[in-house]
């Protein structure tokens, strides 16, 4: 969430790189940047989200069936 929210604000305007290293405000305070910078925090949130999703649908695992003379599946 940090990552769709943070380039946004005022926050991301004052950071240290851009403070210390004069030459890289530009590239940072660029609107573009900051829309690559969400648009990977969105795809973050999406991944988790199917990651997730995952755990919920998955199906039971029925029991493996084992041989009685043997004891082996």
């Amino acid at each position: 969430m940090l990552l769709i929210v943070i380039p946004w604000s005022a926050f991301w305007a004052r950071n240290y790189f851009a403070e210390t290293w004069p030459a890289l405000r530009p590239f940072v305070t660029n609107n573009f940047v900051r829309g690559a910078v969400s648009g990977l925090g969105i795809v973050n949130l999406v991944v988790g989200f199917a990651d997730l999703s995952l755990l919920f649908v998955a199906p039971a695992r029925p029991d493996v069936a084992r041989d009685e003379r043997t004891g082996l599946p």
